[in-house]
């Protein structure tokens, strides 16, 4: 491994790859990359880490490269530049393997201590929060967070002088078409966090136990002189906890948990909490976010913070300095009717919910319009009934057509017209518009005034629909 000097990852523009790649170019290796020439979140990044992607695939990026890291889209393992690298004896990696092999560190030549940090919902914000939390108290830690860019960090990657490296861990499949091994289990972290277990991917896996049965082996990957940091709000995260034999730190709202939240007081910028353990008050705390989930994701990263040694009143220093993450309840623009624009990646029904809440109760007084993008066909289909009563906090409901993922083919039993007609049999002002281009006109006609947010909500390109919005 410490003969690898330079590195080409395929599908570079992905929020798991970009990454990735930035910490490869900060750790003095040389980068190139490639992907499609379709606009990313994670644009911006790359040209500010001097990465510079080819447009398309084409075998002549391989030559001259002592690795090559693939993203599972694009044809994957079957990209004809992976190809094209095997028969050249050039080593392939996946996302997934490149991040464990990145965490253990030997192409660094490096020891780290790795946190990984896993859930359903919410590890992005966790990672981002530990992350920046350990910034802020000069720790310079690597880190790698799947988003466009973080206000507190800036890029989504980094390759820090500390010892400490911290990265979230999918649990989604390492290469859908060939190898089903959750991504997670490349990861053998000092510490490795559950934020909650929820039913999602329904491509990759067919019951809610499967995934369970995946944070169970994530678990067991932990390092024996580490640690398990788990939120007992869920029933899959509790039967995780229980069946794990390692050293287990619990957190959540309950008293039952190692630390909870006993008290919550939120605005539309900041919320506060109060934090409990052992009988003992560890006092008030704040975040830059609102939302009962984001006091959760805070408090998951005070305790992983604890667990690293640092001191309280540090730990409430680092966490003001969080200002949120590309595509999480993002503050996108006031428009010129006098509406404000938001923007945030939930796409599973239990994300809406807390989104919404959130919302809701930061801003009591305002009038919630969603322009929701349902996100692949599978999940659409497997999760329809818990749809269908996700909106319920939102005044007005748009729907777009599904964002389909290249990994699938079109499923016509299922399409965002059926599910906005399911949704309007329980809510008033639910709208099916097709294409999101239309949805911009709609909203020019509307011209919601200042009584208004505007949410755009998905994990696809409903985001861009800023862009033409004045």
């Amino acid at each position: 491994m410490k003969k690898i000097q330079k590195i080409h990852f395929v599908g570079v523009k992905g929020v798991g790859m970009t990454p990735l790649a930035i910490i490869a170019k900060q750790a003095g290796l040389k980068v190139t990359g490639c992907d499609i020439e379709s606009g990313f979140i994670t644009d911006e990044s790359l040209k500010k880490a001097g990465i510079t992607p080819f447009v398309g695939f084409d075998i002549s990026h391989i030559k001259g490269n002592d690795l090559v890291i693939t993203t599972g889209a694009h044809g994957g393992l079957g990209n004809i530049e992976n190809l094209e690298a095997k028969k050249m004896g050039i080593p392939v990696w996946t996302q997934g393997e490149a991040l464990g092999n990145f965490m253990k560190g030997e192409i660094f030549n490096r020891n780290f201590y790795g946190i990984s940090v896993s859930g359903t919902h919410g590890k992005t914000t966790v990672s981002a929060l530990v992350s920046t939390i350990l910034k802020g108290n000069n720790l310079d830690p690597t880190y790698l967070v799947g988003t466009g860019s973080i206000a507190s960090l800036g890029l989504p990657g980094h390759f820090g002088k500390g010892k400490f490296f911290v990265a979230e861990a999918d649990e989604y499949a390492t290469e859908p078409r060939v190898d089903r091994t959750p991504k997670f289990l490349w990861q053998n972290p000092h510490l490795g966090v559950i934020t909650n277990i929820d039913y999602d991917h329904p491509d990759i896996y067919k019951s809610i136990e499967e995934i369970k049965s995946a944070f169970l082996k994530f678990s067991k990957n932990i390092d024996a002189s580490g640690a398990l940091v788990a939120c007992i709000e869920d029933e899959k995260t509790r039967e995780v906890i229980k069946e794990y034999n390692g050293r287990k730190i619990t957190y959540g709202f309950s008293k039952d948990a190692d630390y909870f939240i006993s008290r919550i007081t939120q605005s539309a910028e900041l919320t506060f909490f109060w934090v409990n353990s052992s009988g003992t008050s560890l006092g008030e705390f704040s975040i830059n976010a609102f939302g009962q989930h984001n006091a959760l994701n805070a408090l998951c990263a005070i305790v992983v913070c604890l667990e690293l040694g640092l001191s309280v009143e540090n730990i409430k220093k680092g966490l003001l300095l969080f200002k949120g993450t590309k595509r999480r309840a993002e503050f996108v623009k006031k428009l010129s009717s006098g509406a404000t624009l938001y923007d945030d990646y939930a796409h599973h029904p239990t994300e809406i919910k807390k989104t919404l809440e959130g919302f809701r109760k930061a801003f009591p007084d305002k009038k919630i319009v969603c322009i929701f993008q349902p996100h692949t066909y599978s999940r659409t289909k497997e999760l329809f009934e818990q749809f269908k009563s996700s909106f319920m906090l939102a005044n007005s409901v748009i729907l777009t057509e599904i964002y389909s993922s290249k990994r699938e083919v079109q499923d016509k039993n299922v399409s965002s017209e059926l599910l906005a007609r399911a949704i309007a049999e329980r809510q008033k002002n639910v709208l099916y518009i097709e294409n999101p281009e239309d949805v911009v006109k709609y909203l020019d006609e509307k011209s919601y005034g200042r009584d208004y947010i505007i949410l755009t909500m998905g994990a696809g390109d409903i985001y861009k629909i800023a862009d033409s919005l004045g």
